[in-house]
């Protein structure tokens, strides 16, 4: 079960490139993450609540989201995973069980934001944030539950303060993570590459970049959001849009013309169904223990 924050930050201390985080969200996107050769995934709270059947406004509670991660988690082989913690789901003493309970689930990193609950993502409306003191607060809780656990995890602290206040009052958010102990900062949803080039400029330590297809931050190439001074790229709806494209146009098609050999192309093969979803290595596994 993949759980290594060292493995993280040895991948963010590479001057010559960022990582390139796709989002997962259940157990067959981790293994396809894993198998497509990337070095690191992150558990999306926007997709995990996606696939319950609902939209992130934080209807899924804590649990279910623990049981997510250690549904991913046990399905990846090596590469370490990152967790949307959310708002730690409370105060404080809240906090400090989410971070222990990510890690006991095999999680490598949390993120943590500074979001009144219930959160919502970060591109929709309605957002609003807690005092700067609260927000802090979260940060200082999940350093302690770092170090008082004895086990290492990489901490994210998210701010959207971007959206509620203004690009300066994000900033300093972020400074005061950094200074706290974070690892990672996130300045959610900057809406320019002037915004964003001034986050790199004035917040100190590693930085994380969102590019959510079709929201309000600019989609920006890898090198650069490197040169930039971006370390952690993420990705957190491409998998879930391309999937939910395919799934709507599979669905249009079968209900217009009740049958498949149009699709056939378009459509993974039986036999690649079975490798991805693990049948090779179960059948590898199983042969272990024939008489």
């Amino acid at each position: 079960m993949p759980k290594d924050a060292n493995q993280i930050r040895q991948l963010l201390s590479r001057p010559d490139r960022s990582v390139v985080l796709p989002c997962c969200y259940d157990g067959l996107t981790a293994r396809l993450i894993e198998r497509a050769g990337f070095e690191c995934t992150f558990m999306t709270g926007f997709g995990v609540s996606a696939v319950h059947g609902f939209p992130d406004t934080q209807l899924i509670s804590y649990e279910e989201m623990v049981a997510s991660a250690r549904r991913i988690c046990s399905s990846l082989q090596s590469i370490p995973c990152i967790g949307d913690g959310d708002t730690g789901y409370g105060n404080a003493v809240n906090v400090k069980r989410t971070v222990k309970g990510y890690i006991q689930a095999g999680l490598a990193g949390i993120m943590l934001e500074d979001q009144v609950m219930p959160k919502r993502c970060g591109h929709t409306k309605g957002k609003q944030v807690v005092s700067r003191e609260e927000a802090y607060i979260r940060i200082q809780a999940a350093v302690d539950a770092r170090r008082e656990s004895g086990q290492d995890i990489v901490i994210i602290a998210r701010t959207d303060a971007r959206a509620t206040h203004s690009l300066e009052e994000a900033i300093a958010r972020c400074q005061e993570f950094q200074r706290l102990g974070a690892d990672i900062t996130f300045l959610e949803a900057p809406r320019s590459i002037e915004e964003m080039q001034r986050v790199c400029k004035e917040v100190p330590g590693w930085k994380m970049a969102n590019m959510v297809e079709h929201g309000v931050t600019p989609i920006l190439p890898i090198n650069q959001l490197h040169d930039m001074g971006y370390q952690l790229i993420a990705y957190p709806l491409t998998i879930l849009g391309a999937s939910i494209q395919a799934m709507n146009t599979a669905l249009k098609h079968l209900k217009e013309l009740g049958h498949t050999p149009e699709l056939v192309q378009s459509l993974a093969t039986f036999d690649q169904i079975k490798a991805d979803v693990g049948f090779d290595e179960y059948y590898a596994e199983e042969e272990k223990y024939r008489y």
